[in-house]
């Protein structure tokens, strides 16, 4: 049975997700002429695919936010009680009809998505894999790595790495719940939240640079569009209905 599960895995990795994506990828290529336009173009459809997952996602973080003030009421009542805390807490989210963790499942769904991005782009740049082109997509003789005729997209590119990392900066700035510190006996709790939430929103963009210089600039360029992208539809989100995290 295990073999069986073993290529079902891989016959669902290739013909559902790498198979699709590496085919749009070739086909905008093929009418762009250009790596780089094709990516962004590519990363857009991808987004706009999994719009409503991603919409879903921001949705229940801004719940859970919208909750704060709630939660740390009963932090403060409870806080020597911490089973009597739990049960409220989850009373909150029973009434409220929110979940902890539904921000988490749309994103662990995404992630299939975002590997088969990165073997794409990774044969794509190193103009490979024509066998698992579809019979209607035309097999161009090379792709190139230049972006609009001058920008090699199989070399690391620090600049591009960096503006990557602001972006991610930026990104998670916005989803920081901007709050006065709670003076009580709970707030220990609150204080070692906001330092996990300082370290992530640094940590992140640092890694983001780290590993800008070493991939292929294409790869990267496919990350920029997409923190981009994400960080419009957290304004949309967050701000459009006046409900801003950022102070």
């Amino acid at each position: 049975m295990g073999w069986i599960w073993c290529n079902f895995m891989v016959w669902l990795w290739q013909n559902i997700f790498y198979q699709p994506l590496f085919n749009l990828l070739v086909l905008i290529y093929n009418l762009t002429g250009d790596l780089g336009l094709a990516i962004i173009l590519l990363t857009l459809l991808l987004k706009l695919l999994l719009y409503p997952l991603s919409r879903r996602s921001l949705q229940s973080q801004k719940a859970l936010q919208e909750l704060q003030p709630k939660v740390e009421e009963l932090k403060k009542k409870f806080s020597n009680d911490k089973e009597k805390m739990s049960r409220e807490l989850m009373t909150l989210y029973q009434q409220e009809r929110v979940s902890p963790f539904s921000s988490c499942l749309p994103l662990l769904i995404q992630l299939p998505f975002l590997f088969a991005l990165y073997s794409v782009f990774r044969q794509g740049l190193s103009s490979t894999g024509w066998e698992s082109l579809y019979y209607f997509v035309a097999q161009p003789s090379h792709i190139s790595d230049l972006f609009l005729g001058f920008w090699s997209l199989s070399k690391p590119n620090i600049v591009l790495a960096v503006v990557t990392g602001l972006a991610q900066y930026w990104q998670a700035k916005m989803l920081i719940h901007q709050k006065p510190a709670v003076q009580s006996a709970g707030s220990k709790d609150e204080g070692i939240m906001a330092t996990m939430n300082k370290q992530t929103l640094y940590m992140m963009p640092v890694m983001t640079v780290i590993f800008g210089l070493t991939l292929p600039s294409g790869l990267i360029l496919y990350w920029l569009v997409n923190t981009l992208v994400t960080v419009l539809q957290q304004y949309l989100t967050f701000f459009h209905h006046g409900t801003k995290q950022i102070s």
